[in-house]
């Protein structure tokens, strides 16, 4: 073991050297690349897409990048047309005789609403949070605007809403409350600094603006005295642990990211192609956007995107896993890799130490191999035959009656393991396929789910109301979620599999768990991957079980969201 510690370490040495006499001569972020680059925009984005061409033009030797603004009709032509890139801030939807385009997520606008830090009803605020539906009752009551309407809790004092006023701000506000911009009330602020101001002088008010504006210069820290109004999204009177996420900027992006945040304060700024890009200069520049672009986005009104986010916007650009640019400087490069040099060496030892420790160990207690932890791997699942199988890891069934039931398949409660509550819809509820259908939850930590066909729900499993388990020791009988009437049957089981079919499928699934683990888990719990993985990379069973919140919401923005 020794030996082969010294060899990594002269191995690792040599690499740094060779590093840094690589980083003699100033590097470029992009390769040098010829013909210049069209991107089209629409009009509000054309000071953000000039500056981002400019800033590219300047670290990429000389790459030339044309912006030209275009009209909405343009870019609904889009799939019939030739163009490069389009900057469009609303995902783009094509009709259903077109063809599909490649689009992904490069930066967005949020809409904050913020009170003062000095709000006399803080503690119950943090506490309950604001509906949309109070925000709305209380608009409507000109003049007798109180904290009483929306606490519900009898308070007199006045109630004084400030809005910036601008395009964007107006009518993401008038979105949510479902108001006509021109009629709403609230005190117009002709700049930031007016609102935060206004704000800091007035311990009552609410304020909507950019999540920028209320940002201080060069930080991720809120304005002095200024904090995010929590929306209770729900509108239950509580915030929910699902809603909370207003505690720091970064816990808020995050959540704007998973969607805990109404989508009406939300724009996403999105890079549409007609069909995911190969060309190396366009790759190149989209990439830029991704990573060091990311700051003019931030500098410019715009919120950059969270760093996980990121990653996943760029895996999709290239159809697989590919690492973000670092923005460090050569010599801050050169540090790091020493830095990882002693941890290697340190981890080393840790890990010869433990193996011997661990041979002692099984040597006198080999009989007990059986306290290992069950694997999980394609032979473990079950696949009854007869059921139709969606990617959103539900199965339909449709009975003698025509009749349908729904419920969730083995392979996701495997993954989750044990199933503490399970939150459904109402008899008589109509339901899509692709909406929510349920959410699954274990202590706390939850995944939607969503619907693998439409339909009308006729009866709930009112036995996963006593007990949840069900879905984890019988999915395929008697843990069935719902009974529906299907409303376009014959055509949607057209994009299911059947037993074989979803088989072959989930051997990518597997795949895929293990490299969201080495990923994710890296990011959120480092040095938890032994807790997923056994010996040779095989999946542990109820793999999610131990980890916390964010590991489940990232799961379900790869695997559960995307596949819907």
């Amino acid at each position: 073991m020794k030996t082969k510690i010294i060899s990594l370490v002269a191995l690792l040495l040599f690499f740094c050297v060779s590093i840094l006499n690589s980083q003699e001569a100033p590097t470029k972020n992009n390769p040098p690349s010829s013909g210049a680059i069209s991107v089209y925009c629409s009009p509000e984005l054309y000071d953000l897409t000039t500056i981002l061409a400019k800033e590219y033009d300047r670290s990429s030797a000389g790459q030339l990048i044309n912006v030209v603004k275009t009209e909405d009709s343009r870019v609904a032509s889009l799939p019939g047309t030739g163009e490069n890139i389009y900057l469009i801030s609303n995902e783009f939807r094509t009709a259903p005789n077109q063809e599909t385009v490649f689009q992904i997520v490069v930066g967005r606008e949020i809409i904050a609403p913020v009170i003062s830090s000095k709000n006399p009803f803080l503690a119950e605020i943090l506490q309950k949070g604001i509906s949309r539906e109070a925000m709305v009752k209380s608009l409507e009551t000109s003049g007798t605007m109180n904290w009483g309407t929306l606490l519900k809790n009898g308070q007199t004092a006045p109630v004084n809403y400030y809005i910036l006023n601008d395009n964007f701000t107006r009518l993401g506000v008038a979105s949510f409350l479902d108001a006509n911009k021109s009629a709403m009330t609230g005190m117009k602020s002709e700049n930031r600094n007016e609102l935060i101001s206004a704000l800091q002088s007035d311990p009552n008010a609410i304020g909507f603006c950019r999540l920028t504006d209320i940002l201080s210069p060069n930080t991720e820290n809120m304005a002095e005295n200024i904090q995010l109004l929590p929306i209770d999204k729900n509108g239950n009177g509580k915030l929910d642990y699902m809603e909370d996420i207003y505690a720091n900027v970064g816990d808020f992006s995050r959540g704007v990211w998973i969607g805990k945040y109404p989508k009406a304060l939300i724009s996403n700024i999105y890079s549409v192609t007609r069909s995911q890009p190969v060309n190396e200069s366009e790759i190149a520049f989209l990439r830029w956007v991704l990573t060091s672009g990311q700051v003019f986005l931030k500098n410019n009104g715009y919120s950059d995107l969270v760093s996980n986010e990121r990653q996943s916007q760029l895996d999709k650009l290239v159809g697989q896993p590919i690492y973000a640019e670092s923005q460090k400087e050569p010599n801050s490069i050169a540090s790091m890799i020493l830095i990882l040099l002693v941890v290697i060496i340190v981890i080393s030892f840790i890990i010869d130490l433990m193996i011997r420790r661990y041979k002692m160990k099984t040597a006198t207690f080999g009989n007990m191999s059986s306290s290992q932890s069950k694997i999980f791997d394609e032979n473990n699942v079950v696949i009854p035959g007869g059921l139709y199988f969606d990617k959103t890891h539900t199965w339909a069934f449709m009975e003698q009656n025509g009749t349908v039931k729904i419920g969730i398949d083995d392979f996701l409660q495997h993954i989750t393991g044990s199933i503490t509550r399970i939150e459904m819809k109402k008899q008589g509820d109509r339901i899509r396929k692709g909406e929510q259908l349920c959410s699954i939850i274990q202590k706390g930590k939850q995944l939607n789910i969503y619907a693998p066909v439409s339909g009308t729900i006729k009866a709930q499993n009112h036995g996963l109301t006593l007990n949840s388990s069900l879905l984890n020791h019988a999915p395929y009988s008697d843990g069935w979620v719902y009974q529906i009437e299907p409303s376009n049957w014959l055509r949607e089981i057209e994009f299911l599999s059947m037993a074989d079919r979803y088989k072959s499928w989930l051997k990518g699934e597997f795949t895929r768990v293990k490299d969201f683990l080495a990923f994710s888990i890296q990011v959120n719990t480092p040095g938890f991957l032994p807790v997923a993985l056994q010996d040779g990379g095989v999946l542990k069973d109820n793999v999610l079980a131990d980890f916390g919140p964010q590991v489940w919401e990232d799961f379900q923005m790869k695997f559960m969201d995307v596949s819907k």
